[in-house]
């Protein structure tokens, strides 16, 4: 057998195998879902959520050590200077036991919760979101957890004791012309006996340059035997035939072991396979329904940090006779850190909490999470920039060499830019959620749109869903959002007016389905290239989705006596700027400029606008846009580098 040859991919084809790999069914509920169907289930997340006794005596403890070891063991200065993380980190990490934190006990792992991993990643993060990537990378998406999901009792044996003490792992899925787009994936496993023959090149495999044992992504031709499609498989990093080609460098995250990775006529042992083939896409979308939370988890630290930074400065920095905190301008934007990352860590102990407990699908609230941290985290860490000044702009070393505290605010906005781009950029998740979100209507009318679908098949899905929107247009109408005493408990008293903020969720959740249904009743099968009007429906979802987070959590901490009136505070503050953006999200779903700007990309493109580059140089290098990645043996050195 010969490897498959990379051919080019139809935009119906690229649908259809992303549409293979999605969890077709909801088999339990979930919040963000109802709220996208204009369905506002607060039943589904208040009571808050809480964790078990005892998986919060194991996390605090394990928490402690974390905090002593990052105080005293991390240098996040010389990670930066050196752009390395050092060997004796990442073994003080193991003997920690911080690679097995999401690994069973019995495979020798810590056994944390989502909702304890999750604060350990913001610890490690606050200090070196290089090393929290490396931790991330390894356990949220890396070998332990597709195997905690999909792997056979033999995997596990084989596999997660040493994932849990000594093994690094690494995902590998993009290519050097592959990104989101998986229909594209050449690198290849060809069946071969009692195992599978690898050949390919892989891009951005973070953990790459370190890793010991591989989680990749390779497309099994169909044949005799062998159901064929993108399958997934465990990869010894030192097998022959391994080669990493480089150790990449980036704007942000310098430690970080990111590097170039070549298969060529690699064996890998079918035992090795992870699920059936042509199960590899479900496999890795799975895995980041809750993977996708480290991102957050990294995003809250980040937050946390500029609150604690810009609380700091704008107390010590004095303008015009008081401090700079005290000045409006710069005070809003305090406001904003403050009630933001009040909002960030709702979602994400909500989120985490939720997939600890197992009683609803969060694959919708993960993305969410994701996507909304990311975005907010990146706005905070540049207004801190902002505050700071000048200050804001210059390096910590320049800073301490001068005489002044070493504040690295441009590193952690160079570090955090990556998170819009990590594990699903911010527009392909606006994608992604906005599939989720209208599952319902196209479970029902789906072939009414499809242009090769029958008539009869029409005729079926018109009747289907006939009686699908008869029942549930009506109940967009009304809701408890319109009567003043909903959700009183709320507005205890002594404290902030949170009802009327849930109110309004449950209110714009019923307008955001309603203008769903409009859109698709509009452009129909021309729906999902309306990317600009998905987008914002996920963003108002979003914002939704972190108001009511935030109500949820301010109400535990008032039932449980800990902060409760400054939680009301800042849920309420939070609340009341979430309402600006929303409205301002309905307005731009009808008037805006999406018509105009793609008569403006066609014009780019055709070259039309080739005379407004006029008057400047390109500093470029030469080369080609996308690396060669043809198959075959390695032509430079391996520059692997086990830690041990």
């Amino acid at each position: 057998m010969t490897a498959p040859s990379v051919r080019p991919v139809s935009e119906r084809e690229a649908r259809q195998v992303a549409e293979a790999a999605r969890e077709q069914d909801w088999k339990k509920p979930s919040f963000a879902k109802e709220l996208f169907l204009g369905r506002f289930r607060l039943d589904l997340i208040h009571p808050h959520p809480t964790p078990a006794l005892e998986d919060v005596r194991r996390g605090e403890e394990f928490l402690a050590k974390l905090r002593d070891f990052c105080e005293t063991r991390i240098d996040p200065a010389r990670i930066e200077r050196e752009a390395r993380i050092p060997d004796e980190t990442v073994n003080g990490l193991k003997e920690l036991g911080a690679l097995g934190m999401k690994i069973d006990t019995k495979y020798g792992g810590l056994g944390l919760t989502s909702v304890y991993y999750n604060k350990a990643l913001a610890v490690v993060g606050s200090v070196s979101p290089a090393v929290g990537a490396l931790l991330s990378a390894h356990q949220s998406i890396g070998v332990p957890q597709p195997l905690k999901l999909f792997g056979t009792q033999q995997q596990k044996e084989t596999f997660l004791p040493r994932c849990a003490r000594t093994d690094i792992s690494a995902f590998l899925l993009t290519e050097p012309d592959v990104g989101s787009d998986p229909a594209r994936l050449a690198t290849s496993a060809v069946p071969d006996g009692d195992a599978y023959i690898l050949d390919g090149v892989k891009l951005w495999t973070t953990n790459g340059v370190v890793a010991d044992l591989l989680v990749v992504m390779a497309r099994v031709p169909r044949s005799e035997g062998h159901k064929g499609g993108i399958t997934a498989f465990v990869v010894e990093a030192t097998a022959e035939g391994v080669t990493v080609e480089q150790r990449n460098a980036f704007m942000g995250l310098r430690g970080i072991e990111n590097g170039v990775t070549r298969f060529h006529q690699v064996r890998v042992p079918a035992a090795n396979r992870i699920g059936p083939e042509g199960s590899g896409l479900k496999i890795a979308l799975t895995t980041l329904n809750t993977g996708r939370l480290s991102i957050p988890a990294m995003c809250v630290a980040g937050g946390k940090w500029a609150l604690k930074i810009a609380r700091e400065w704008s107390t010590a920095r004095e303008q015009w006779g008081k401090p700079i905190a005290r000045h409006e301008a710069v005070g809003s934007k305090i406001s904003f850190i403050a009630a933001t990352t009040f909002a960030l860590e709702a979602v994400l102990d909500l989120s985490g909490q939720m997939a600890d407990e197992d009683r609803n699908d969060i694959r919708i609230e993960a993305a969410l999470a994701k996507l909304y941290a990311s975005e907010m985290a990146w706005l905070m860490t540049d207004e801190l920039v902002q505050i700071r000044g000048g200050r804001g702009y210059e390096s910590a070393a320049s800073l301490a060499a001068r005489g002044e505290r070493a504040v690295p605010a441009e590193q952690m906005l160079r570090d955090a830019r990556i998170n819009r781009i990590f594990e699903g950029s911010t527009e392909i998740m606006h994608l992604l959620i906005a599939r989720e979100a209208v599952d319902a209507h196209l479970s029902v009318a789906g072939d009414l749109i499809d242009p090769e679908k029958s008539l009869g098949d029409k005729a079926r899905a018109g009747a289907r869903a006939g009686g699908f929107y008869a029942r549930w247009l009506p109940k967009l109408v009304t809701g408890p959002g319109q009567l003043p005493r909903t959700y009183a408990e709320f507005h205890p008293s002594g404290h902030r007016d949170l009802a009327t903020h849930l109110r309004y969720v449950e209110r714009s959740s019923r307008k955001l389905a309603r203008s769903t249904f409009y859109a698709m009743s509009r452009w129909q099968g021309r729906m999902e290239t309306k990317q600009g009007f998905l987008g914002r429906i996920v963003d108002i979802g979003a914002e939704l989705f972190a108001m009511s987070a935030a109500c949820v959590r301010a109400e535990r901490l008032r039932a449980e006596g800990e902060h409760g009136a400054e939680a009301y505070e800042l849920a309420d503050a939070f609340c009341r700027q979430a309402r600006i953006r929303v409205e301002e999200l309905f307005g731009r779903l009808w008037t805006n400029t999406d018509d105009l700007d793609r008569k403006v990309v066609s014009s780019v493109m055709s070259g039309a606008y080739e005379w407004l580059e006029a008057g400047i140089l390109d500093p470029s290098g030469d080369g080609p846009w996308i690396a060669d990645a043809t198959p075959g043996p390695a032509k430079t050195d391996n520059v692997h580098r086990p830690i041990r």
